[in-house]
């Protein structure tokens, strides 16, 4: 079964570019282009889609706005937002709004073909070492998203120590199975970990689950954390 992507960027080039990369991968068909959120938005209500690659600078609708609107209905395709900036305060707008991660333009083509496996899947955040070191910038003090002193978030006193345990590990960019050798656990333990982190935490996905425990210090910006070290 291949994964059936829709490419949204205001740049032409830029399309026909990673269509030709991705159609060359048998596991991922290209089935739609547009040239801004708007179009996205128009296109997804005739083609069925299983991930959207969303660029964030449009005119007319912005990929943030537009990844909040797609995101908010049921049965929706997964996003991943291409930027060509590294640092970017608006990609960590969209892992707010609902996108599974964040590349750059420039990755490489099985970077870029993984991450679409990965967040078609809903199993792993998406380049972490990337989106930690977004996270790190605009949560650290005096970054672009700084702004009220952070507190912890009251519903982590609804998970169990182990689960704020595994609640860690995720948002250190972890998979499953490297939670569960981590943890000295089963896999398919981890999985009923996250799923319960999730509902307890009322996320969407553990791209949220990452951001909550950036914003509530439970995982703080800074090379110090342990964890830090294993992220690739």
């Amino acid at each position: 079964m291949t994964i059936r992507v829709v490419l949204v960027d205001d740049q032409e080039m830029i399309r026909t570019g990673l269509r030709m990369m991705l159609e060359s991968r048998p596991e991922i068909t290209v089935v739609g282009e547009a040239g801004d959120g708007e179009e996205a938005l128009a296109l997804l209500e005739s083609v069925a889609a299983d991930v959207v690659l969303m660029d964030i600078r449009m005119p007319r609708l912005d990929g943030v706005a537009a990844t909040r609107r797609i995101r908010e209905q049921a049965d929706v395709p997964q996003v991943l937002v291409l930027t060509t900036f590294d640092l970017d305060e608006y990609a960590y707008d969209a892992l707010r709004a609902g996108a599974g991660g964040f590349l750059l333009k420039d990755a490489p083509l099985e970077e870029i073909a993984q991450a679409i496996g990965h967040v078609h899947a809903g199993e792993a955040i998406v380049a972490p070492s990337t989106t930690r070191r977004l996270l790190d910038h605009v949560l650290a003090p005096g970054g672009a998203a700084d702004g009220a002193p952070r507190l912890p978030d009251p519903r982590l006193e609804l998970l169990t120590p182990r689960e704020r345990e595994v609640l860690l590990e995720v948002a250190r960019g972890h998979s499953n199975a490297e939670i569960a050798q981590r943890l000295v656990l089963a896999e398919g333990t981890v999985k009923i970990h996250v799923g319960r982190i999730l509902t307890k935490l009322d996320l969407r996905d553990r791209v949220q689950a990452v951001v909550l425990a950036y914003e509530s210090w439970l995982l703080r910006p800074g090379p110090e954390d342990p964890g830090d070290a294993h992220t690739t």
